[in-house]
């Protein structure tokens, strides 16, 4: 197994993404190989000062960087030895299983899109961002902002691949996957909402527990809520900044820990037909190793062959 790593996106790169390799190595009992694709003259220097094994890594040349505010189409037509561009290169001609990078996130959908392509059937991939429910158990919320106007026929694309994602990474049995909408009844909502509820009603592929409230949302009501792009990162956006404002003030809870993006590394692009993790700009060293280990393992479960057998024929 090979993992493609861009090691000059974030903030932080290429340091924190080497303490991330070291400390991903050092919790991992069968590690995957790393193809780090970025500027050796930076990155080779950190790997010998971390102690990195030769044999767990392999550097790329990559001369160029895609800036953060840089316009995604035209810096990955432009710079197609940044980081980036060889990463999602790597990946498309089968030299690395997944990719992942904490740089451009317009990059890197646009090279999911176009570099790696949607499985056959989906309509549009998606991102999503996991829920903290207030009993320890784990949900998650899709689209978080990649597809900000959708059509009924979208989320219920999103449903299927939420559910698929939850039982084979999230480990949740049957999966319980609902509506977000403002009223619990059938009918509730603007246009897309009472589209999509009919549809995920007889999509046989999940498991459909109704609608959900906003107030439902960190409670233990679904493990799978489906929303459009603008309503979910809104709801991220929000979520980010309680958890900000209350580790600001000092206030400390074990659940409030669990709103720390780092937890989980990144959002991977559901719905392409290779593994790719966007994560934070701002990551340090614990969410570069946790995007590791997702990469590792949607790559051991086979997600997306199971996502792909899922949307044959549609």
């Amino acid at each position: 197994m090979t993992i493609g790593l861009d090691m000059m996106g974030g903030d932080f790169a290429p340091l924190e993404a080497v303490k991330g390799i070291q400390l991903y190595l050092s919790e991992t009992g069968d590690p995957a190989i790393l193809l780090l694709t970025g500027d050796e003259a930076q990155i080779n220097p950190l790997l010998q000062e971390y102690s990195i094994p030769a044999s767990q890594v392999k550097v790329v040349h990559a001369p160029q960087v895609i800036d953060m505010h840089e316009h995604p189409t035209k810096a990955l037509r432009e710079k197609q030895q940044s980081s980036i561009a060889i990463g999602f290169h790597l990946l498309a001609t089968g030299k690395s299983d997944a990719f992942i990078s904490a740089g451009n996130t317009g990059a890197m959908l646009v090279g999911s899109m176009y570099s790696i392509k949607a499985i056959d059937g989906v309509q549009r991939p998606t991102i999503s961002t996991i829920i903290p429910k207030d009993n320890g158990k784990t949900g998650l919320l899709l689209d978080v902002g990649l597809n900000a106007d959708c059509k009924p026929e979208h989320l219920n694309q999103f449903a299927t691949l939420g559910s698929l994602y939850a039982q084979y990474i999230l480990g949740i049995e049957k999966p319980r996957v609902a509506l977000l909408n403002i009223g619990e009844e059938e009918g509730k909502g603007n246009i897309l909402a009472q589209g999509t509820y009919p549809l995920l009603k007889e999509n046989t592929e999940i498991n459909f527990a109704g609608n959900v409230e906003g107030r439902d949302i960190f409670l233990d009501k679904a493990d799978v809520m489906v929303c459009e792009g603008f309503t979910g990162n809104v709801i991220l956006k929000l979520a980010e900044s309680f958890y900000e404002i209350t580790h600001a003030k000092s206030i400390r809870h074990e659940y409030l820990d669990r709103f720390n993006f780092e937890n989980y590394g990144g959002t991977p692009v559901l719905g392409v037909a290779k593994p790719v993790i966007i994560g934070h700009g701002i990551s340090h060293a614990k969410a570069f190793s946790n995007m590791i280990k997702l990469a590792q393992k949607m790559i051991d479960t086979d997600l997306m062959a199971k996502m792909k057998a899922s949307f044959e024929g549609q």
